[in-house]
């Protein structure tokens, strides 16, 4: 079978796509089942509802951001190996969209009203990235799934104790991150300077924070 070779326009036209997909309309995802479609919905109070809703917009807005940042290091990657684990990485994350979505609307909220800044920003970060070269792409994802795993394991915490469709979500998005982690490392992801690792964690609370609210 023939594989076709893009040219920059072309991938530069599928990520203006994948974008207003990610944003708008529905991303294309693995079809892989719902975790908490295996749970029961049990009562929550209002206040755990709200919290939990909060806590879910956070990570869909995260879940943006995540496939905004892979979407941009595969326009930018240099091999074709690094480009095609990043476009798999994004269907992955996908995955989480969709979850984290229709959780939040469960549970009577709506996801981030800055969803369309969280991905700009984040395709900009992500083609700069790849820019830097593959290494660093890869150090780079290594080190947004170390933080997102952290985001994720502060949340299981906070959740109400019954809200066990939440759980099964973050539980898998758990496990999904560590697996994207450890991909990229083993494809030779090099670890990033200590100022780097900081601003993007400075740019994550920033983010988390908003979304909270907004």
């Amino acid at each position: 079978m023939n594989t076709r070779d893009y040219t920059p326009v072309d991938r530069l036209l599928m990520a203006f796509d994948n974008g207003m997909q990610t944003v708008f309309g529905k991303p294309r995802v693995s079809g892989r089942p719902d975790p908490a479609d295996a749970c029961e919905e049990r009562e929550l109070s209002a206040a755990e509802k709200d919290l939990s809703a909060r806590l879910m917009r956070i990570n869909h807005a995260g879940e943006v951001s995540a496939q905004a940042l892979y979407q941009g290091q595969a326009l930018t990657a240099r091999l074709p190996d690094v480009r095609e684990k990043m476009e798999q990485a994004a269907i992955e994350e996908n995955d989480h969209l969709a979850w984290c979505e229709k959780r939040t609307r469960e549970l009577g909220s709506h996801v981030s009203r800055l969803n369309p800044l969280w991905y700009g920003g984040s395709l900009a970060i992500g083609a700069l990235a790849g820019l830097a070269g593959d290494k660093w792409s890869l150090g780079f994802i290594v080190e947004t799934e170390h933080q997102v795993i952290r985001h994720l394991e502060d949340h299981l915490e906070r959740l109400p104790e019954q809200d066990d469709k939440s759980r099964a979500i973050l539980e898998q998005m758990k496990e999904d991150e560590a697996h994207h982690a450890t991909t990229a490392l083993e494809a030779g992801g090099a670890p990033l300077p200590e100022p780097v690792k900081k601003l993007m964690g400075l740019t994550s609370k920033i983010m988390t924070r908003t979304a909270y609210w907004v």
